[in-house]
């Protein structure tokens, strides 16, 4: 439902670029820039993302209607958060480094330096937030009950009923294996032996990060995370981290979940911070895994072949696993918060084994890769739910359904509020710029 965003910085990059101006719209006392429209269809391509229809037709009138949107804004007085946004923005520019690879070829990709694409990002987040707001306003009072839900799935069409792909419900016991005492100690006096090199300007702590650190996410960067605010970093990180003040130095051991770190301050910004570390992941030996696994195997035959305990009661009670042992090892979707995973949403190494299996079976104990915090662990998972492949239907997707009512209810209320604003609207659209077939009635007057 919320419109795409579009750069508002038109005139600036007309005058940049010596480009002949023209105004294609006017919106109430605000006109809609030629090259306001080029540059948002430059973003699109850029982004890769897809225009149904003549972009001089879909795109002018996409800015017209966040003009209507952040008018309104304005009358209601709706304001964005500012350390949301800044946090929106941070991420964003963090992403684009992580993927392109450095700061230099995010510059070079966009032709923008790094404090003008923050520039643009602080005013496309701040308006995509204030629509937001505006939208949920207007549709606040919408309601959805069983009865509306059932009778607008009846209506659909046959060939509107969404396919559902095949999905698993799994619940898992984990083990972490501990790692021994020496593999910790020597993990640790590897990362003393950089720090100490760094500190004596022996070796850049950037160039130790590319060679050793065990971060993928980072390593390739010299180690830097980008801008974050301390809730986005996990705990034991932030805690030294916010505490460093020079940046030529590094800071003590750091012990966090995902290993051992050292860190080392590039700049402070407020409530942000922008470092670089380096992460070594002591690595669980051989025997201790076997060990594991001969230990959920024996587990196994109690819940299976004994009827000593459930798999419930042995995910509360046995496993390690923080995200699952308190919901009786039932597995949620991050994607969709459901407990519901298609095939290619789960572990590889679980899909591989849910793949064979039958509800209410339990697997023999595996080893495999904790996807979030990139260790060895020993599972026994349970299929708990299998649902084939089929059309949506009442019993078994009512969410899916009731999320697409909703959809279709709060959207014909914004295209009605949309249709009274344009009637109430002062627009002339010029010569050129009229012969589209836009979603909206009444542009032309």
């Amino acid at each position: 439902m919320v419109l795409a965003i579009l750069a508002t910085a038109a005139y600036a990059a007309w005058a940049q670029n010596n480009i002949a101006e023209e105004v294609a719209w006017m919106i109430g006392d605000e006109p809609i820039y030629k090259s306001e429209v080029e540059q948002a269809y430059k973003e699109y391509l850029e982004e890769r993302i897809p225009i149904k229809g003549d972009p001089y037709c879909v795109i002018p009138e996409q800015i017209a209607i966040q003009r209507l949107y952040l008018h309104q804004a304005d009358l209601d007085t709706i304001e964005a958060q500012t350390s949301y946004i800044q946090q929106r923005v941070d991420q964003q520019v963090n992403y684009l480094i992580a993927q392109l690879g450095s700061r230099e070829k995010v510059e070079q990709y966009f032709r923008r330096t790094i404090p003008e694409l923050r520039e643009m990002y602080q005013t496309n987040f701040t308006n995509r937030s204030r629509m937001e707001q505006v939208q949920e306003n207007l549709t606040k009072d919408f309601k959805a009950t069983p009865s509306d839900v059932r009778k607008y799935f009846n209506s659909l069409p046959t060939d509107s009923i969404p396919f559902v792909p095949l999905q698993v419900e799994v619940q898992v016991v984990a083990i972490n294996p501990s790692i021994p005492r020496q593999e910790i100690e020597d993990v640790k006096a590897r990362l003393r032996e950089f720090s100490d090199r760094v500190t004596s300007g022996e070796a850049e702590f950037s160039t130790l990060a590319i060679l050793y650190s065990e971060d993928p996410g980072s390593a390739a960067r010299g180690g830097e995370l980008g801008f974050m605010g301390r809730g986005e970093l996990v705990p034991e990180y932030a805690a030294v981290a916010f505490n460093l003040n020079d940046t030529k130095k590094v800071s003590k051991i750091v012990e966090s979940e995902y290993g051992y770190h050292i860190i080392q301050l590039i700049e402070k910004r407020g409530d942000r911070i922008n470092t670089r570390h380096i992460l070594l992941k002591p690595k669980v030996a051989d025997k201790d895994l076997i060990d594991a696994v001969g230990r959920l195997d024996s587990l196994r035959v109690d819940i299976v072949d004994n009827k000593k305990i459930t798999f419930e009661e042995a995910a509360r009670y046995y496993s390690q696993d923080k995200d699952t042992r308190y919901s009786n090892g039932v597995m949620v979707n991050d994607q969709t918060g459901t407990t519901r995973f298609e095939m290619s949403q789960l572990p590889q190494e679980i899909a591989k084994k849910v793949a064979t299996m039958q509800p209410g079976e339990i697997s023999e104990a595996f080893i495999m890769k904790d996807p979030k915090r990139d260790r060895d662990q020993v599972v026994l998972i349970k299929l708990t739910n299998r649902i084939e492949a089929h059309k949506a239907n009442l019993a078994e997707d009512y969410q899916l359904i009731l999320d697409m009512y909703e959809m279709q209810g709060k959207q014909k209320i914004l295209d009605k509020w949309i249709a009274n604003k344009i009637k109430t609207t002062y627009v002339k659209i010029e010569d050129g710029w009229k012969g589209c077939d836009f979603e909206h009635e009444g542009w032309i007057k």
